[in-house]
């Protein structure tokens, strides 16, 4: 029975002096969190990190990645930050009371019927011949979807799915069986 057990990562606290702008970096205490997120993760087997591409997330890897020597990283765009919205037709399947919320969510940051997502549980969600561990550091809320995935929830569930800066989120896909969580939000070594 093979196995794929990822490693779901929210990057480190944001510098507030960004004001929350996409390339803004690490602050101090998100560096603190990622360096303590790498001790924690260095005896897990990892065959890779996946990071997104946004300044904060790849920060964080590469202070991970320190605890990682021998895990190769790259920037996947499966990891990017999006904000699942649906579209027209879909919107009735979102309760109400977050409707005008998602009409505020940026352009950039629109998934429409969280097409890039599902593509991402698509392509990342998968067993192979071998078991492997795979580490992704992301954003809220595509771990939200995430887990809104594998506990089979509504597609609207994943809001208030919300993650601390470098805790750790873990799923599980088997061969023989269907998706897993196994850990949420697991702040013990921060």
């Amino acid at each position: 029975m093979a196995r794929t057990r990822l490693y779901l990562v929210r990057h480190g606290e944001q510098d507030p002096a960004s004001d929350h702008a996409p390339e803004g970096g690490l602050s101090r205490l998100g560096r603190e969190q990622a360096d303590r997120l790498g001790r924690r993760l260095r005896t897990v087997p990892f065959s890779t990190i996946h990071y997104s591409p946004l300044t904060r997330a790849a920060q964080t890897a590469d202070v991970v990645a320190g605890h990682l020597p021998r895990v190769p990283k790259h920037a996947c765009d499966h990891a990017a930050d999006r904000t699942p919205v649906p579209s027209a037709e879909r919107r009735g399947l979102y309760p109400d009371r977050w409707h005008a919320w998602l009409d505020g969510v940026p352009a950039d940051e629109r998934d429409e019927d969280a097409v890039a997502l599902r593509a991402a549980v698509h392509h990342l969600g998968v067993t192979g011949d071998e078991d492997r561990h795979e580490l992704l550091i992301t954003h809220n809320f595509v771990i939200g979807w995430f887990v809104r995935h594998v506990l089979d929830a509504p597609d609207w569930r994943w809001i208030g799915l919300d993650q601390a800066n470098c805790g750790i989120t873990t799923v599980q896909w088997d061969s023989d069986r269907p998706p897993a969580l196994l850990s949420f939000n697991d702040t013990g070594h921060l």
